[in-house]
């Protein structure tokens, strides 16, 4: 099943995937990190279930202000909160799917993958230390590349997002300066650059502002024909944003033994001489005593559909389906949640 997904995002800047059905919509709110592979599940889920969704794609902070807010029936966030703040809200979280965050720019003269950086250099930038595409430290790692003399704009985000929290959990593993003076949340105050709304606000101003470097989710840097940036990884080890690549540092997760911290994984900065430095996971927030438990047996029903029929979607739009023991230890934690049917 084919979809327009550029027109869909286009007109999707934080609005809602709205569908009409005699069946209640689900409804959800959260992160742009995963609403390209949640658009597609719900297109083609609608189609044999007869069941559509209606999920707002407004960054992770909103989607938990939301689901606590008791506004939708699932939250969505690729900052997985911890055991403590779960309980404290009477929530309980599981990943959906494994995706990149790849740095991407435009820059007069550079395809896509033929510019690489490393990370101690993409936190100088992002610091406003390394102001120019010249500078020596990127000159050093791109020998025979002609850098313009040109200045770097920083695009961030301007939101609550768990991809800047994804992002910035990776320089403060790289960089001890950003860890100490910047740190790592859902929104955190940058030192330099101009913000935008969502991951497909940071891809449109990259596009439109020569000289600029933003951070997305890789489907988006596709989809919207953008230079990603080729990075170096814990292994000193040259790598491209692929499939494989974040396969490769999502390989050491313990989902089964996960499951009794509510899957609390942070998959930045993995060894391997494959792994894509910077590879997350998204999650959903549901209530284990749901005030609708129609409306969350339903949102379950959905992604029950999503993890054991939805890999080759995802696979479509570069994300990495969650291996066969992860839907498992999942499915089994939705036993906890009052109203499941599971």
């Amino acid at each position: 099943m084919k979809m327009n997904y550029k027109a869909l995002v286009g007109a999707m800047a934080g609005l809602a995937m709205a569908t009409t059905a005699f069946a209640a919509d689900i409804t959800g709110a959260g992160a742009s990190f995963p609403f390209p592979i949640y658009a597609k599940w719900a297109a083609v889920y609608k189609g044999v279930s007869g069941t559509g969704l209606n999920y707002q794609s407004i960054g992770s902070g909103g989607g938990i202000a939301q689901i606590k807010a008791k506004t939708v029936a699932f939250g969505a966030t690729d900052k997985p909160l911890t055991v403590k703040e779960l309980a404290a809200a009477g929530l309980t979280q599981f990943p959906t799917v494994i995706g990149g965050v790849v740095p991407v720019v435009n820059v007069p003269g550079i395809k896509p993958g033929q510019l690489t950086l490393d990370g101690a250099t993409l936190a100088a930038i992002y610091q406003g230390k390394v102001a120019r595409w010249d500078d020596a430290a990127i000159k050093k790692l791109n020998p025979g590349v002609n850098l313009p003399g040109k200045s770097i704009s920083v695009v961030h985000r301007s939101d609550g997002s768990g991809t800047t929290f994804i992002f910035a959990t990776y320089l403060s593993r790289v960089s001890p300066s950003w860890k100490a003076d910047t740190g790592a949340d859902t929104a955190i105050d940058w030192p330099t650059g101009i913000g935008a709304k969502g991951n497909e606000g940071v891809a449109g101003n990259v596009a439109q502002i020569s000289g600029s470097i933003g951070y997305v989710e890789y489907a988006y840097a596709k989809q919207n024909h953008l230079a990603h940036v080729k990075m170096l990884n814990k292994a000193g080890q040259v790598t491209e944003p692929t499939v494989e690549a974040f396969k490769a540092a999502a390989a050491n997760a313990d989902w089964a033994g996960a499951a009794s911290q509510q899957f609390y994984i942070i998959l930045v900065d993995q060894p391997g001489a494959q792994s894509w430095p910077i590879t997350a996971t998204t999650y959903i927030l549901v209530y284990k005593n749901p005030p609708d438990q129609q409306a969350t047996a339903d949102t379950l029903k959905f992604f029950k559909w999503s993890l054991e029929k939805g890999d080759q979607l995802a696979l479509g739009l570069d994300y990495v389906p969650l291996p066969e023991n992860a839907v498992k230890a999942i499915e089994a934690s939705w036993k906890g949640i009052q109203g499941s049917g599971m």
